[in-house]
């Protein structure tokens, strides 16, 4: 049986259900992700990297549904969270605590409190004053927080304006030379102990170039702390591994790899790696159904059941998204497309002027590489409820979020006691 997404007899399927079954039994729009992409993932970057033993913490903001999670949890991965509600999301999915990282900019102190009490691996620190709401933190409590100063490195990832985090003007991270002044003058402070320096330079990045410049810096820092008496045991570089949505060069694992060794070699230092859109990216599609073909005065346009509040890449990050019909695709002559959703935005778009085949109303189509930064980053937007997402594993179909229905969207607010109608 073909694993993941393939066309069997011209039809679209995950791995052994044909997707039009899914979106017959399940409507759409619909997430769809195989559980054998996942694993898959999983096993080629851990298999990548295994010589140095790293912990490997699935970074959730890629895609933080519990059966993602719980998929890579039983793998023996840790998780990389931004905000107290992933880390209950994580929690709740059987992430251990101590193979959790809390990154942000933003932490407030009751939830450095939850996460400090649960005995999580590390916080990564990124400024001085969070240093020290975290320190105030950790002595009212009793406790001891293991901190990874997040140095920013100041180097280009070569990315989207929007997901680039490694350079000087980004809001992210410590520079080089205070984050030096920051892990010598905290070696006293009460409730923190500086464990590592972690870096994440941005995401969808295919160039290992970058990284290998991010990745010597801050080894060549970690080492210099701990000449002068700083007790750094690991070194956390992040994630950002790109994927292909179009005709980019695909990063080189082997090459990715390289990089890390190369910075870690000799140093002793333990390695923490945190992988989000790498490992779903793929493993996913939003399913979708045309419910007219438009010819408007300059264009065609397919309108789709699906709109940027289920999928925002396209207008957030001009992203290109790949999308195919699902059924075997029609003969003959090709056509141009804008494929759009119902919203009242002219933002709202999936593709722009892209060739087809030709579609007809009542067509189901498939969003590929959309299990990163899709159904996480949707929103009920002109009050459309959240679409279902499925997890598909052989021949069998689990619904992992059920499609949000408009009462329980309404009941979410509700008038104030002295309106009356």
């Amino acid at each position: 049986m073909s694993a993941g997404f393939h066309r069997r007899a011209g039809a679209l399927w995950c791995d052994g259900v044909p997707l039009a079954r899914l979106a017959r039994d399940h409507g759409t729009p619909a997430w769809v992700y195989s559980q054998s992409v996942l694993e898959t993932r999983w096993k080629t970057f851990a298999a990548a990297l295994a010589d140095l033993d790293p912990t490997i913490c699935y970074a959730l903001k890629a895609n933080s549904n519990q059966a993602v999670i719980r998929t890579f949890a039983n793998l023996g991965a840790g998780a990389d969270i931004v905000s107290i509600g992933e880390f209950a999301r994580a929690r709740a999915a059987g992430v251990p605590a101590k193979k959790i990282v809390f990154a942000g900019v933003g932490k407030t102190p009751a939830e450095m409190a939850v996460a400090l009490k649960a005995g999580i691996l590390q916080f990564n620190v990124e400024s001085e004053p969070e240093l020290a709401a975290l320190a105030q933190v950790a002595q009212s409590l009793g406790r001891t927080a293991s901190v990874a100063l997040r140095v920013n490195p100041d180097v280009d990832a070569k990315t989207h304006r929007k997901i680039t985090t490694g350079k000087s003007e980004n809001k992210f991270g410590i520079a080089l030379a205070h984050a030096r002044e920051m892990a010598l003058a905290s070696r006293r402070t009460k409730g923190i102990r500086i464990e590592a320096l972690a870096t994440h330079i941005g995401s969808q990045i295919t160039d290992v170039t970058p990284y290998r410049a991010a990745f010597a810096r801050v080894a060549g820092l970690a080492k210099d702390l701990r000449a002068e008496g700083v007790g750094l045991t690991r070194l956390d570089f992040g994630g950002g591994l790109g994927v292909v949505y179009r005709n980019e060069t695909p990063p080189d694992l082997s090459a990715y790899a390289a990089a890390v060794r190369a910075a870690v070699k000799g140093t002793g230092f333990g390695l923490v790696l945190e992988p989000g859109r790498w490992m779903v990216a793929d493993a996913g599609v939003l399913l979708a159904r045309v419910v007219y073909v438009k010819h408007g005065g300059a264009k065609r346009f397919a309108i789709l059941d699906a709109a940027m509040n289920d999928l925002i890449r396209p207008t957030l990050y001009e992203a290109w998204m790949a999308v195919e019909p699902v059924a075997k695709p029609r003969a003959g002559a090709r056509r141009a497309y804008d494929i759009v959703g119902p919203v009242c935005e002219s933002g709202d778009y999936i593709a722009l002027g892209r060739d087809m085949p030709r579609l007809a109303d009542g067509d189901l189509v498939a969003i590929r590489q959309a299990g990163a930064y899709g159904a996480v980053m949707s929103s009920t937007y002109n009050a459309r409820p959240l679409a279902p997402e499925l997890l598909v594993k052989g021949r069998n179909v689990a619904v992992v979020r059920e499609r949000q229905t408009v009462e329980a969207l309404i009941a979410l607010d509700r008038p104030a006691p002295w309106q009356r109608r």
